[in-house]
């Protein structure tokens, strides 16, 4: 259900959105307009440049991302005011600062007073009657404490000392629920926390692989989220307790200064209920919140990292419609080779046996160069898995009747893809292994296509992707494959329904009549057609239309990301230099002579003129470069061959906040320390490397036990 605002807080939320992101208010409250209204991040951004002031898709992004979370603010502050209310303790200055407050945690502070509790030591001490007198202790009188509370001795409270106990009881309480006091100690938090990690007791042998963490400490502000997720990991499999603390003395000190007014005999009481409120109750609540902080923003670290990745991962350079034949390699059982069409489609597949143990070596050296010459294969993809680098030599080795160009294709997730019901619907007479190394091929033809295929966890990308919030990290892996799906463009009469359901506006249901369309009428003839499609109106036909591509129709803007509602605009400008409007797609000196002011009107500015003739000047250009084949070094074929000095060619397999890992043809990959990336500090190693980049490393140590390969790039 849509929540109401009243005028004036929306007002305040657009404020509060364009203070964070240092964006003009006029673009977040149309931004915010389009994005209720159900545009997509991929449209607004590309379509809608006049009405955001040219924001890109992370702006926008952001833009929605802290809309909502003030949305879920307002949501909570409704119900605080509610249960408050139904208490009968709202009063206006509470319910002013409850309004005013745009803090989440301020506002909790400011509910804590009011939230029902269970059964806490305060509540029994209320119920016998004790609130006065802990009221009386803290308003510090210079009068006995123990006079004052043999008044309160009854059949529940046996002796003095019981009431002042139970007194003492509520003003620690009343200590952990004061809002000014919790700040001042999240300030100290914040400012010097320190986090420990122990190792439990008899686990030492287990916990191994966290012998780094055995017993670790690191200023909280400065932890690096690698390590935060990886300490949290062994906290929660077992091995290492942990804790997040500033120095004691220093919070109890600044509570003290707050609560005890005066050297009275009760300020003595007071004293000690607030050491025994900070140690009971203040410090574990601020420790589990930046317990809960820290690790949130050590996901959002790892999920960044994850989702750049991913974007290098699926904007891979395509090698385009080529036939290929594609093998995914193995020993015993064998190595499956498959020959694909230029659209992908299966043509042959068997099993060839060039290593041990059955060493068919002529026999498979036969099929494969048969196999080349008899489907016209241009390229050649082998899987990096087990028996990768073999087969290559393998292959390299052999003698064809035409140039044929041989890849190693990173096979990562290709082993979920082919048990997945999506590999069943398309290969249902085959067994895993075909569907694997059509995965292969496909995805050295089109690595956006064939991956968008695979759950983005899948892929093998990132870091302590299992440790990160499954929500977050889902929502950020969408958005990230429809905004590389979108920059890229989908060919409306080839793609797959699991392509078209990352297209802005489409979804699955969609995406499925588009397909099933398509089936029943032939190929598209023209975008509008689209609007035959049952179940697909104006709003989602505006979404996603820019981004389909119509090759071969009547009107050839079909074919470009030149959006139908700009076409008046482009005919308006072939039509001023008599000519038609082909004639005018790619000539640039052309394209160069129109002055894009004639043509500008309330809702078509400068951005999206631009954007047209840039278009217009290369319609469809695929925004990814080309595929490139990377040869290894001969010579290194185990890590055993690996020596200290080396210097080898590699490609970038993986990137961490703490460095990236290269693969130099083995079957373990070596880590390039962000120290080791270049002759500067590197803050982030996504600035010098990118994945699947070709890179040249220096070998610096080996270690054979553990299989772990230390590299530079420095020197090499």
């Amino acid at each position: 259900m849509q929540l109401q605002l009243k005028p004036v807080t929306m007002s305040v939320i657009h404020k509060l959105i364009a203070q964070s992101l240092s964006i003009p208010i006029k673009s977040i409250e149309n931004c915010v307009q389009l994005l209720e209204e159900g545009a997509t991040i991929p449209f607004i951004s590309r379509y809608r440049k006049e009405a955001t002031g040219g924001l890109d898709e992370v702006q926008v992004g952001q833009v929605q991302s802290l809309h909502e979370k003030y949305m879920e603010l307002v949501k909570r502050k409704e119900f605080v005011l509610k249960t408050i209310a139904e208490q009968e303790k709202l009063t206006p200055e509470l319910e002013k600062a409850i309004e005013g407050c745009w803090d989440a945690t301020e506002l909790e502070d400011l509910y804590l007073p009011y939230k029902p509790k269970r059964r806490t030591r305060a509540e029994m001490a209320r119920e016998k009657g004790l609130e006065p007198l802990a009221g009386w202790l803290m308003a510090q009188h210079r009068g006995s404490p123990e006079a004052k509370a043999a008044t309160f001795v009854s059949e529940e409270v046996p002796s003095a000392d019981e009431a002042l106990k139970g007194a003492c009881d509520i003003i620690a309480e009343w200590v952990n629920e004061d809002a000014a006091a919790r700040q001042a100690v999240r300030n100290i938090f914040a400012r010097e926390a320190v986090i420990t990690s122990k190792v439990v007791k008899g686990k030492e042998e287990e916990g191994e692989k966290y012998r780094d963490y055995f017993d670790f400490t690191a200023p909280l502000s400065r932890c690096p989220s690698h390590r935060i997720l990886a300490i949290r990991r062994g906290e929660s499999e077992g091995f290492l307790r942990v804790s997040i603390s500033p120095e004691e003395e220093k919070c109890i000190d600044r509570l003290t200064r707050r609560f005890v007014k005066n050297d009275s005999e009760a300020a003595g009481h007071v004293e000690n209920a607030v050491v025994d409120g900070y140690k009971r109750l203040l410090r574990p609540s601020i420790e589990t919140e930046f317990a809960n902080l820290s690790k949130e923003k050590a996901d959002d670290e790892a999920i960044a990292v994850f989702a750049g990745n991913l974007r290098q991962l699926l904007l891979a350079p395509p090698l385009g419609q080529k036939r290929i034949l594609a093998i995914d390699p193995g020993y015993r059982t064998g190595c499956k080779v498959v020959c694909l069409d230029e659209q992908g489609n299966l043509l042959h597949n068997e099993t060839i046996y060039p290593h041990p143990p059955q060493n068919e070596v002529a026999k498979a050296a036969n099929k494969v160069t048969k196999l080349v010459s008899a489907y016209r294969i241009e390229a050649i993809a082998i899987g990096n898995g087990t028996a990768s680098r073999e087969t290559e030599r393998f292959i390299a080795n052999l003698r064809y009747d035409r140039e044929v160009k041989l890849f190693v294709v990173s096979e990562s997730g290709a082993s979920v893809y082919s048990v997945s019901k999506i590999a069943r619907e398309e290969f249902p007479e085959f067994d895993v292994t075909v569907r694997g190394a059509v995965s292969i091929g496909r995805r050295l033809s089109d690595p956006l296509a064939e991956l968008v295929k695979i759950d983005p966890k899948s892929i093998g990308v990132g870091q302590y992707q299992h440790d990160v919030d499954p929500t977050k990290l889902k929502r950020s892996l969408d958005q990230t494959v429809e905004s590389c799906v979108n920059q890229v463009g989908v060919n409306l009469n080839t793609a797959s329904k699991h392509l078209l359901t990352y297209v802005s506006g489409l979804g699955d249901a969609l995406a499925q009549n588009i397909v099933t369309y398509r089936a029943e009428n032939g190929p598209f003839r023209s975008r509008n057609e689209l609007k035959k499609v049952p179940r697909l109106g104006e709003k989602a036909f505006q979404q996603c239309a820019g981004f389909l591509r119509v090759p071969h129709s009547e009107n050839p803007l079909d074919n470009s990301a030149v959006h139908p509602e700009s076409y008046p605009v482009v005919k308006r400008m072939a039509g001023d230099l008599n000519l038609p409007v082909q004639e005018l797609m790619h000539n640039k000196p052309l394209i160069d002579t129109i002055d894009i002011n004639r043509y500008k009107t309330e809702t078509v500015g400068t951005e999206t003129l631009t954007d047209i003739l840039q278009e217009l000047e290369k319609p469809g250009r695929d925004p990814r470069g080309e595929a490139k084949v990377l040869e290894f070094d001969p010579n290194i074929r185990v890590i055993s061959d690996l020596k200290e000095g080396m210097v080898l060619p590699g490609v970038v397999t993986n990137i961490t906040n703490f460095g990236c890992f290269v693969d130099v043809g083995i079957k373990e990959n070596g880590l390039v320390h962000i120290s080791e990336l270049a002759d500067r500090f590197v803050s982030n190693p996504a600035e010098v490397v990118s994945l699947h980049q070709h890179v040249k490393v220096k070998v610096l140590s080996v270690d054979i036990e553990r299989k772990r390969i230390q590299l530079s790039m420095k020197d090499a």
